[in-house]
């Protein structure tokens, strides 16, 4: 019903996406996708993988007090980082996009050549580099991001000057900035924008801020509810949206004393629930990958996702989860709908690893199984 629902929906608010600017920021990596090779037959692709990330974790453990070799055989080199990824999912679905982050010095790298032409981008650093490793249960992200710490408030001033960057934020609809784990001065950039900057904004109630943490296991609990309690600060200045995979919103759960911490759908929708409700925010969303719900002042949502078992790629699902849910809020869907933006332009990507059109997204939806 959902999915009828959401199809008719979509049809009818498509063309509200023209025109909706997007500011988004502000990682930037170069990701080299790999399989890591179990044992080789000949040359090229001629191998058998190292399956499952169990497998490979027992590799390595094997070789404790030795050394081992491990290949990885390379698939695809291509952008990387919460924000290009979901900037780019936000262009293919018909956003006007600005991106601000690490995608070259002194020149843009190649692989952000293409977003490059179609977005306004600001580059602020040398992009990070990702090696990912894919299995069929999950992926290991090896990151060199060395250069993220030189991202910061008066860094971005410096770029594009401040008055630019205002004059951006005062233009969009829709604010993600994304990637705080990997970003060490994220935080400050969240207050300074707060005490800085919103304030000299446009009152807008409709404007939507993003936030995706990417994981936050490496950082203290300490620095995670600091960054929460200034995400938090952003609320009197529009609606905001707090992104979270599963196992973030496990460490944000535990992070704020959360009690709710089941992964069923009756679980899910607490979960999002109790996180809204601790920091006063406008949505919680929490999408696992086999499904998605939200939390709202006015009540919980959860859909079914179209999980394939075997996807052509998974680095970057996510990100794609979080461009269409954002997709739907800015074409004014209902909550429901907005999840199954979501699922779906997830969906499309890890099986044809394209970021699709909105047309795209109503053929998947219609043509769902």
């Amino acid at each position: 019903m959902y999915r009828q629902h959401t199809l008719h929906s979509l049809r009818r608010h498509a063309d509200r996406i023209r025109g909706q600017r997007a500011v988004v920021g502000f990682d930037g990596f170069v990701d080299l996708i790999v399989t890591p090779v179990g044992l080789r037959c000949a040359q090229g692709e001629d191998f058998t993988p190292i399956g499952t990330m169990t497998d490979f974790g027992q590799r390595i453990a094997a070789a404790a007090g030795m050394s081992t070799n491990i290949e990885l055989y390379p698939r695809l080199e291509k952008l990387g980082g919460n924000g290009p990824i979901m900037a780019n999912a936000l262009l293919a679905a018909g956003s006007d996009v600005t991106y601000i982050g690490a995608l070259g010095h002194p020149q843009v790298h190649p692989v952000f050549a293409d977003m490059a032409r179609r977005a306004r981008t600001v580059s602020l650093s040398a992009a990070a580099h990702t090696t990912a490793i894919e299995f069929a249960d999950g992926k290991l992200m090896l990151g060199t991001m060395r250069s993220l710490d030189e991202i910061t408030y008066a860094r971005i001033c410096e770029a594009m000057g401040e008055d630019a960057f205002v004059t951006e934020l005062a233009g969009a609809g829709l604010v993600a900035l994304v990637n705080w784990t990997m970003i060490p001065n994220m935080t400050a950039i969240f207050i300074a924008l707060v005490e800085r900057v919103l304030p000299r904004l446009p009152a807008s109630a409709g404007r939507i801020f993003f936030f995706d943490l990417a994981d936050p296991e490496k950082r203290a609990a300490d620095d995670l509810r600091a960054a929460l309690a200034a995400i938090a600060r952003f609320e009197p200045f529009g609606r905001v949206t707090l992104g979270l995979n599963l196992k973030e919103a496990h460490q944000v759960s535990a992070a704020l004393g959360c009690t709710a911490t089941a992964d069923g759908e009756a679980g899910l929708r607490a979960m999002a629930a109790e996180i809204r409700a601790r920091l006063a925010i406008a949505t919680v969303v929490v999408h696992p990958r086999e499904s998605a719900a939200c939390a709202t002042a006015e009540g919980t949502w959860w859909v079914p996702g179209p999980y394939t078992p075997q996807p052509l790629i998974t680095t970057g699902a996510g990100d794609h989860f979080n461009a269409g849910f954002t997709t739907g809020q800015l074409i004014g869907l209902e909550p429901e709908a907005c999840l199954a933006v979501g699922v779906c332009t997830s969906g499309h990507y890890v099986r044809t690893g394209e970021s699709p059109s909105l047309a795209g997204l109503e053929t998947f939806l219609a043509n769902w199984r």
